[in-house]
């Protein structure tokens, strides 16, 4: 039986707050643990990012080797983390510039519902800060001026976000469609069977 862990995800030191819960199964590699917590914050993955816990990182690489980066997260899984460190919190950082920290917490293990498909939302609180907006102060700023017609960044600011921002809507419905489209990306293949109808 597949077992699946219940993650509690919070952007540290964000106000209103950001948090999303969500199902995955336990052994899932770190660098799709990444995807899923992109998906569920409403990132846009376009920055690079890093778990860390008992003193190790897990991330990217340095391809060229030139420093000793993190160790590569698409070989370590989620259940090696917890296992070899010891811990049922893990550090992600997001976004080296603005340093955004989510704090990962395993709340709970359980086996998978039958016929369930995974990652597996199962709440989710308050927007994502814009990409690229200056870290924890840079969206204090930003709310700060979208908030008061009468504040010098006002305008400036609307027409750089694009659109009105809303600091309570979590876009349930982008995460239900990006956490489907990585069930899918992710469900096994079947085997292929060759013509004769014998599988080799």
């Amino acid at each position: 039986m597949t077992l699946v862990a219940r993650l509690k995800i919070t952007l540290s030191d964000v106000e209103p707050q950001v948090l999303r819960r969500f199902d995955v199964p336990l052994k899932i590699r770190l660098n799709r643990l990444h995807e899923v917590i992109q998906a569920a914050m409403g990132w846009t993955d376009t920055h690079l990012y890093e778990f860390r816990a008992g003193g190790v990182g897990w991330g990217v690489p340095d391809p060229d080797g030139f420093y000793e980066g993190p160790l590569p997260a698409s070989k370590t899984s989620l259940l090696d983390v917890m296992e070899d460190v010891g811990t049922k919190t893990i550090h992600y950082i997001y976004d080296f510039g603005d340093n955004w920290h989510h704090v990962i917490k395993v709340e709970k293990i359980d086996d998978a519902m039958p016929g369930a498909e995974y990652p597996r939302l199962v709440r989710a609180i308050g927007a994502c800060p814009p990409e690229d907006i200056g870290g924890v102060p840079g969206y204090a700023d930003f709310l700060e001026a979208i908030a008061d017609p009468a504040h010098e960044a006002h305008a400036e600011m609307l027409e750089w976000y694009g659109s009105d921002f809303d600091v309570e809507d979590a876009g349930i419905d982008r995460i239900l469609d990006k956490f489907e489209h990585l069930a899918k990306k992710w469900a096994p293949r079947p085997r292929k069977t060759p013509a004769n109808g014998r599988s080799s």
